[in-house]
């Protein structure tokens, strides 16, 4: 395994649900401060990695967020069984019989999600979806007490069980938590190209907390950084599947997202950026999602505006335990981020701004 799959292995075996994402800050933390001039978070617990290239030029900001979809404790039934409050958007079908992690202050407990089995079901009920406030999480405790005395309390965080596979055509790569430490990778990655190389600007190497639940890490950390550029990074929708409608292809190149429920992309930087991805002969592909968005949704709206766009690796079985995504794509986003960052000088941000 080369280093690259081995920094994607550890942002996304990490457990991190919105909210509790240290574990995965700690983990981008240490691959992208190599890279960096100054790490620091905001209050809300994003990383901030930044680079300066020239003191003066424009400020750039390169954002994933840290964390993932998941669960986490509301009570525990008399018979140990564990009831649950999904964080962030979940498809009840995809949830049933599936590993988790309870994560306590004693120590990470396997479980896995359950639900009156269909046997015992009538005819008419076993036609019908099980609705989610029917489940519950099994982490073979007997009654209340000893779930207690494993150490299990509300509020404490359930994490989706699926570890780093390379698949058996190795550029596919199978994952939790994708969505979204591809982003992270991706910052990470954009500074770490950009260590040795002149670039006019200042570029802000970003993972966001709590994306997941309402973009609230992007608010405080743009509020922070004040930046004159975005892109937010992020898992796009795979569409490649069968019966699936879409525009998405893994290996198609990364997506240019043109709209989406949380904003519209920025012509000039969108038009900019496509220009550069065909002078380096970079693949890439557009996609419009009606609904949804990514941390450019909060961020363009700071202070007085900021010139946003998504750019996204495009991954199927987004919202589930496992998802797929193609390791050129991942590759290629950085590659086009750098190449449009080294145009980001003074001049080119003020034009852009009035486009």
């Amino acid at each position: 395994m080369d280093e690259r799959l081995k920094m994607l292995k550890a942002l996304t075996d990490a457990n991190g649900i919105s909210g509790f994402e240290q574990e995965a800050r700690d983990v981008m933390k240490s691959y992208i401060a190599p890279y960096a001039d100054e790490v620091t978070t905001d209050q809300l617990g994003s990383l901030v990695a930044k680079k300066v290239g020239a003191e003066d030029g424009p400020k750039i900001m390169v954002a994933g967020h840290l964390d993932e979809i998941g669960f986490m404790v509301t009570k525990i039934d008399d018979k140990g069984f564990i009831r649950f409050q999904t964080i962030g958007g979940w498809w009840g079908q995809v949830m049933l019989a599936q590993r988790v992690t309870v994560m306590t202050k004693a120590g990470n407990i396997d479980g896995v999600i359950g639900s009156t089995p269909p046997h015992v079901l009538s005819p008419e009920a076993r036609k019908k979806p099980v609705d989610i406030k029917d489940m519950f999480i099994d982490i073979g405790a007997s009654s209340k007490e000893e779930a207690t005395e494993f150490g299990v309390k509300p509020g404490d965080p359930i994490v989706p069980v699926c570890e780093f596979t390379v698949m058996k055509n190795d550029k596919l790569l199978m994952a939790k938590a994708w969505d979204n430490r591809v982003g992270c990778a991706i910052a990470i990655d954009v500074l770490r190209e950009l260590k040795d190389v002149a670039h006019p600007n200042t570029v802000y190497g970003v993972g966001t907390v709590q994306e997941e639940v309402g973009l609230r890490g992007a608010k405080t950390s743009a509020h922070m950084i004040k930046p004159d550029i975005a892109f937010g990074v992020d898992v796009g929708i795979g569409a490649d599947t069968p019966g699936a409608k879409g525009e998405g292809k893994l290996g198609d190149g990364p997506q240019i997202i043109l709209y989406d429920a949380s904003m519209i992309a920025h012509k000039g930087l969108r038009d900019l950026v496509v220009q550069v991805a065909d002078e380096q002969k970079i693949p890439y592909q557009y996609d419009a999602i009606s609904g949804g968005g990514t941390d450019s949704g909060a961020i363009h709206l700071t202070a007085d505006g900021v010139p946003a766009l998504s750019i996204t690796v495009a991954t199927r079985y987004i919202h589930t335990h496992a998802g797929i995504m193609h390791r050129d794509d991942y590759e290629n986003a950085v590659k086009l981020i750098v190449e449009v960052i080294k145009k980001l000088d003074n001049d080119t941000v003020k034009a852009l701004t009035f486009q």
